[in-house]
């Protein structure tokens, strides 16, 4: 009987244990990657066919989840698009507008930062690629790819 009862002591603490540390970690887990914007992320990685965890990569990766992050290169918003990237994807869709202050929105910015990925993975086909055009220019990675010195990585 003593034994029963140290048993389910144990199994009582062990479970406790295990649900204090799942509750600890999804504290852990929001602080540290946060999925602000999970409505529009879904919507946008659904309708241009992009993971929602590459979507948020580049959202904590360019600006930290600040929807009025300006880079010294003059990238807007989460994303960080710049504006001629914007003016840009404004022919391939429909935007609320093709004006650059549009990227403070994060719907549109999350948009256009969807489709620009989108059209990049659809160029380059992997996307250790795609985040390198991303971030240096479609032109760069092209220059960087005829290069045999870099093709191979």
């Amino acid at each position: 009987m003593k034994k029963t009862f140290v048993i389910i002591i144990i199994l009582i603490l062990a479970a406790t244990s295990a649900f204090l540390y799942l509750g600890v970690e999804q504290i852990i887990l929001k602080g540290s990657h946060p999925l602000e914007y999970s409505e529009l992320v879904e919507k946008y990685s659904t309708q241009y066919s992009v993971p929602k965890e590459i979507i948020y990569a580049v959202i904590k990766t360019e600006s930290g989840f600040k929807s009025d992050a300006v880079s010294n290169k003059g990238a807007i918003g989460l994303m960080q698009i710049t504006p001629d990237t914007y003016t840009w994807l404004c022919t391939k869709d429909n935007f609320q507008s093709d004006s650059p202050d549009m990227l403070y929105n994060p719907e549109n910015n999350i948009k256009a930062g969807t489709l620009f990925l989108s059209y990049l993975y659809t160029e380059f086909g992997i996307w250790e690629s795609v985040y390198a055009a991303y971030n240096a220019g479609r032109g760069k990675v092209n220059e960087w790819l005829e290069n045999e010195e870099y093709r191979k990585d």
